[in-house]
């Protein structure tokens, strides 16, 4: 099991779905967490149900779009629990409106473009900018981002989203390759559909139906086959794991499109 005792960590997104998840298990396994969710209710939520099973939390809200609010958020870790050690770039820009008006390059509204990528990669941008400082004073640390498998394979419409992800791919080779001398590990997971809260509200069953046939495994994802991930990679279990983007979406991008329907 990963022993994350002593670590510090910060996780975005955390009010819900995946970052909820990952902050619970982090916690968990020792790690003292920063929640930082874009509305501080929900953030607390998630850091009052830490606490009350035994672990340690702090909540924050961020707006991850928001240079000044990111420094702060890294800062909140520094003042609470001393430094930092792990980051989990895990906000995304998800919202119904966004994603259902995010089209094909030709269609897509450039307000959709320019918000999709001001969440989904300046987001992480800001969060290794002033996260990885404060892993240096402690002699290293590990950066997971959140990616999708739309950032490894194209779809006919999200272009925002699929460019996004792609570019933090890279995002994430760079960061690996300028700071692992360093001792600065980062790795991204390309995710398949995971049924958070969200997901089971919006989607159909015969959309459902349909990922789940296209899927390797006979089952869709749960919020904790990701934070376990998560907490691998922060853990030393992980320690020679780098640059990297791990598919985490039940073999969903293993194999060709001929292949999978039944002949």
């Amino acid at each position: 099991m990963p022993d994350l005792n002593g670590r510090v960590a910060i996780v975005t997104g955390a009010a819900s779905g995946i970052g909820a998840a990952t902050a619970q298990t982090l916690a968990r396994y020792g790690a003292s967490v920063v929640v930082a969710g874009h509305r501080l209710d929900g953030a607390e939520v998630v850091a009052k149900q830490i606490r009350a099973d035994g672990g340690v939390a702090v909540a924050t809200a961020v707006d991850v779009t928001e240079e000044a609010q990111v420094a702060a958020m890294v800062q909140v870790a520094v003042n609470e629990f001393g430094g930092l050690d792990a980051l989990h770039n895990n906000a995304a820009g998800t919202r119904m409106e966004t994603m259902g008006n995010d089209l094909d390059v030709v269609n897509v509204n450039t307000a959709v473009w320019d918000l999709t990528m001001s969440i989904n990669l300046r987001g992480p941008f800001l969060g290794c900018k002033y996260a990885i400082p404060e892993m240096l004073k402690r002699g290293g640390g590990t950066i997971v981002n959140t990616s999708s498998a739309a950032g490894v394979a194209a779809e006919r419409t999200r272009v925002s989203y699929g460019v996004s992800k792609a570019g933090l791919h890279a995002l994430t080779r760079h960061v690996a390759n300028a700071y692992g001398k360093q001792n600065i590990r980062c790795n991204a997971l390309a995710l398949g559909l995971i049924l958070t809260e969200k997901a089971q509200q919006t989607m159909t069953p015969p959309m459902l139906e349909v990922l789940t046939k296209h899927n390797a495994l006979d089952r869709l994802g749960r919020t904790g086959d990701v934070a376990e991930v998560v907490a691998f990679l922060f853990s030393d279990l992980g320690a020679f794991i780098t640059g990297t983007v791990i598919p985490v979406d039940g073999g969903f991008t293993s194999h060709l499109p001929a292949l999978v329907d039944d002949v």
